[in-house]
């Protein structure tokens, strides 16, 4: 496979040097190549991460303009149709009060508010669309020891080399290594639970229905997917989340159906299972001389509204939209007017959405009287506030044009 390994000799030159091979560094190295720059992605794990990505339970609601972005990059053409789901409804409950807020698409002209791909089918196919392009050198099992941030470049010292680069993203995660060596904090809110994430296969259809249902003591999402299955998202505290990871099948199988209320009938597990730490992270800067944070490393999400990828793909957007422009009035990759304004647009798109998220998710996880009882009147309120729910569906399905 053309996947290359830095020697350890001189220094190799490039405009763009990714850290991260995640699916946003990836897009970001596509939308990068495809304006017309070198780009090199440093993954410091080996290259089968890349070809053969596991499952790793998370599936991403895609939103259209996400999908647009994955088409524009070569990607949505290697994702098996059999694994897209369309999310025709999104439902929100909370405790055993019966009035759920919805969501639809409905005089929207869509059949779909969004789509749900597993996280490692877009890895593969994002990995796919790179591997093919002629602009894109990857780099995998490939570590950063330091970056050296210079006037006209910076200087990426790794396992393999050394290599010169007029800008250095980092796409490395939300506890992201490049961002604290360029001395960048983070706002971390620790919301002290964990999710549990895998598929359930159950004996009732889901009709292309994402619940997400606030109980006491546990928050539940269930999001459709193709066959009679679904995605469960569990969140609890970060003990019984353990416990349920390491629990027998039967048992787990019995007690997710009890903690599901029995909504869809038997259900079983049918995949492995996988847990995470809840925690949001928003850094106080998204650049520094000749470097740019894209992805989490910006800005990881609670998941509670689905912003997270769709996020990621949007920041990197509007970085490869700055330094083309900066390109077009004669500067490179890593001009100091680009950053600017990216870090201006970006900031002024994720700052509401972060904290409001963060508002949401500690409104509908208290379990105390006053909490609850909000809930179930926010709840009531919204669903009959027919301007709300349109700008919310909008929000949800983000349709908006291609950048001229």
């Amino acid at each position: 496979m053309p996947v290359s390994h830095a020697a350890a000799h001189a220094p190799t030159r490039t405009d763009v040097a990714v850290i991260g091979g995640g699916p946003v560094g990836l897009a970001t190295a596509l939308s990068m190549a495809q304006a017309g720059l070198r780009v090199s992605v440093l993954e410091r794990a080996p290259a089968s991460v890349w070809e053969e990505p596991r499952f790793d339970g998370r599936e991403i609601a895609l939103t259209h303009h996400s999908v647009r972005l994955l088409k524009e990059a070569g990607a949505w053409e290697h994702i098996p149709p059999a694994v897209i789901c369309p999310l025709k409804e999104a439902r929100i409950e909370t405790g055993n009060f019966r009035h759920p807020l919805r969501f639809d698409t409905q005089g929207h002209g869509v059949d779909a508010l969004g789509w749900l791909v597993s996280n490692h089918h877009i890895r593969r196919a994002l990995f796919s669309a790179a591997l093919d392009h002629p602009g894109i050198t990857l780099l995998p099992q490939t570590e950063v020891a330091t970056i050296r941030q210079g006037q006209d470049f910076a200087a990426v010292h790794h396992s393999g080399g050394q290599i010169n680069a007029a800008l250095v993203v980092a796409a490395d995660g939300r506890f992201s290594p490049t961002r604290q060596r360029a001395g960048i904090g983070a706002i971390i809110h620790d919301f002290d639970r964990s999710i549990l994430v895998c598929r359930m296969a159950h004996e009732s259809p889901h009709h292309n229905v994402a619940l997400q249902w606030f109980d006491e003591g546990q928050t539940i999402a269930l999001l459709p997917v193709n066959g009679m299955a679904s995605s469960l998202v569990l969140t609890l505290p970060h003990d019984d989340i353990r416990r349920l990871a390491a629990m027998p099948r039967a048992a787990f199988n019995a007690e997710v159906m009890q903690r599901v209320g029995n909504r869809l009938g038997a259900m079983r597990l049918v995949s492995t299972r996988h847990f995470y730490p809840l925690k949001g992270v928003y850094a106080h800067r998204f650049t520094a001389r000749r470097m740019a944070l894209v992805g989490d490393a910006a800005v990881g999400m609670h998941p509670i509204t689905a912003h997270g990828f769709n996020l990621g793909l949007k920041g990197q957007e509007t970085l490869v939209q700055a330094v083309r422009a900066a390109i077009a009035q004669g500067g490179d990759a890593g001009n100091a007017a680009a950053l600017r304004r990216f870090e201006r647009q970006h900031r002024l798109a994720t700052a509401p959405l972060f904290a409001g998220t963060n508002g949401i998710a500690t409104l509908y996880t208290h379990d105390g009287p006053p909490f609850r009882q909000l809930r179930q009147v926010g709840l009531q309120l919204a669903d009959r506030f027919a301007p709300f729910k349109k700008a919310v569906t909008s929000l949800l399905m983000d349709r908006q044009a291609p950048a001229s």
